[in-house]
């Protein structure tokens, strides 16, 4: 799954085959059919693998934890930022070949969007039950992270190198963090000045 990634990653799915997958992998390309009869096949498993298995350990730690919402958001958003290295490669394909793969692109929006739009919801709403989070629609709050998230990690990989104001993954990671929180944060009332 480690050289499908670097091959998908670097010559995107029209280009890949599972022979350069093999290649790189160091096996025969036999091997490679004995599990995958498609490149299709292929990049499905390699998704599931480096991205599903992320999102059904973070449902798991949501649906058992009795976190307050801040901390088991702050906790899930940082576990996703661990996981951007295979993230960033498999995201750099989907964008740049999805309107010509629409079956990829939905079947990406099902298993990685929308799974994980889920999963900040639930923690969004526990958020505003409890009154920890400002009421607000949570769509576009959700898609909000999910993009600073993916789209960070993206900048760090691709521009991070040639930025004068470069940031640490670390330094990153805290303002997105500083800007999630402030954002959805629920604020203390606003006191009346006394005349």
């Amino acid at each position: 799954m480690t050289a499908a990634v670097q091959v998908f990653g670097d010559l995107g799915y029209a280009r890949a085959k599972l022979e350069d997958v093999a290649k790189r992998a160091g096996v025969s390309k036999g091997t490679v059919y004995l599990y995958f009869d498609s490149k299709d096949a292929l990049f499905r498993a390699m998704v599931r693998q480096k991205v599903s298995e992320h999102l059904a350990f973070a449902e798991a730690t949501v649906a058992g934890s009795a976190k307050p919402p801040r901390e088991l958001l702050d906790e899930i958003i940082r576990r996703w930022w661990a996981a951007t290295p295979d993230m960033v490669q498999i995201n750099r394909v989907i964008h740049a070949e999805a309107t010509r793969f629409p079956e990829l692109a939905r079947f990406y929006l099902e298993e990685v969007i929308l799974r994980g739009r889920r999963l900040l919801r639930v923690i969004f709403e526990r958020g505003v039950e409890r009154g920890d989070f400002r009421r607000i629609p949570p769509v576009p709050a959700l898609r909000g992270i999910a993009s600073m998230i993916v789209h960070g990690a993206m900048y760090q990989r691709v521009f991070g190198p040639h930025d004068p104001d470069f940031l640490s993954d670390d330094a990153l990671i805290e303002g997105i963090l500083d800007l999630v929180f402030h954002g959805i944060t629920q604020s203390p009332p606003l006191r009346k000045a006394r005349s």
